[in-house]
């Protein structure tokens, strides 16, 4: 077991206060929006095994896969960690985007390294070649977009900003079955003409800021994404406000934007993202409408479900990951952690003590297949690991 040292990502939407405000240490005045905790190679964490000497968990990992990993992990997916596990803390929206299926990963990555398009590149869409489901769960109040809504829902939304512009699209909302209305709605507004658009979305935020209410989360996108289409699209999408504890699972195809709070995320290591909308970054329009699944759908708040031996788990519908949490109680007996399969565990709350090291609020750990560990003391550590 290791204790790790983890990157903090300086994103422009990170909040510049509830990633060190959980650490416990001063803001710095720029944004820091994920701490990532696993193997990903653009930012692995470190750890130290040999002593003064730091490596990164990738290359413990690639030095012997089935010691840290175990044989089963391997087996199934890899000499590689399935999952990346990070603190996520949203100061202003991200982009509004969407994540393929296992099959178009797979596909879009053999075709831009075919077209020897480079990894690096600003319209590059796939970055390997790998699908990314994820499931984000609230520290602190936390607001955003998942799925669409119906499209009789959106098109109230729209015809209450009163903007003529939009009414195109409420017809064509209310035309076409749900499918159709959907795919001709987001198609029509991600290939409108930038200048109609960019007025279009200032009439509407100003409509929202005065109508206020279910109006009021478009008129704050708009104020950080002024003229974006994304405004517009995110009036396509189930607003979702998670409470502490609560979940969201975000499956393939589905488009989803966070709009403010702190959360511990995880999902399958990788960084495939297509965009739709509420960035600067290049957005395939038609990749994107390949991807996306175009279907009204419920947000499905989850609850974590309690077990005898006190886990409370997060279910979801995919083996790359599993999450669950522990509530330790002063004077509770060890709880026993050991599992074949390699395990990340984060605290989030107290000073719980894990094996024979002690953890404040941010600090992680990473455990190999099969180590014996065991959880002790008071506050809430957060388990990471893979479906057995």
């Amino acid at each position: 077991m290791d204790r790790l040292s983890n990157t903090v990502r300086p994103y422009a939407w990170g909040s510049t206060t509830a990633i060190p405000e959980l650490l416990g240490v001063a803001p710095t005045g720029e944004p820091q929006a994920e701490m990532w905790m696993g193997a990903h190679p653009g930012a692995p964490s470190r750890l130290t095994r040999t002593a003064g000497t730091e490596q990164p968990l990738t290359d413990i990992i690639a030095a012997d896969p089935e010691r840290e990993l175990g044989t089963a992990t391997v087996e199934k997916f890899g000499p590689r960690l399935p999952f990346l596990l990070k603190l996520l803390a949203a100061g202003a929206p991200l982009s509004l985007q969407v994540h393929p299926d296992l099959a178009q990963a797979k596909k879009g990555y053999e075709d831009e390294e075919r077209r020897s398009v480079p990894i690096d590149a600003p319209h590059r869409t796939y970055k390997d070649a790998n699908h990314k489901p994820e499931l984000i769960c609230a520290l602190t109040p936390f607001e955003g977009l998942c799925g669409f809504r119906r499209p009789t829902e959106a098109a109230e939304a729209m015809a209450a900003l009163g903007v003529d512009s939009l009414k195109p699209y409420v017809d064509l909302l209310g035309a076409h079955p749900e499918e159709a209305a959907l795919r001709e709605v987001l198609t029509a507004i991600l290939t409108a003409d930038p200048a109609e658009m960019a007025e279009t979305v200032t009439a509407a935020a100003a409509a929202a800021e005065r109508l206020g209410g279910a109006h009021a989360p478009y008129a704050r996108i708009a104020h950080h994404f002024p003229g974006d289409p994304g405004v517009i699209a995110a009036m396509l999408l189930n607003h979702v406000q998670l409470q502490p504890g609560e979940a969201l699972f975000l499956g393939a195809g589905v488009p989803h934007a966070y709009l403010g709070g702190l959360g511990v995320e995880i999902m399958a290591n990788s960084d495939n993202v297509l965009r739709c909308g509420l960035t600067p970054k290049h957005i395939d329009v038609p990749e994107l409408l390949g991807v996306v699944r175009f279907e009204a759908t419920d947000p499905g708040i989850l609850r974590p479900e309690a077990s005898p031996s006190g886990e409370e788990l997060y279910e979801t519908p995919v083996d790359e990951f599993r999450l669950s949490r522990y509530d330790l109680s002063p004077g509770a007996a060890p709880v026993d952690l050991t599992r074949s399969a390699p395990q990340i565990l984060l605290c989030t709350a107290g000073a719980p003590r894990v094996g024979t090291l002690d953890l404040a609020p941010g600090g992680s750990v990473f455990v190999p297949s099969d180590e014996s560990v065991e959880a002790s003391g008071t506050g809430t550590l957060f388990r990471a690991t893979v479906v057995a």
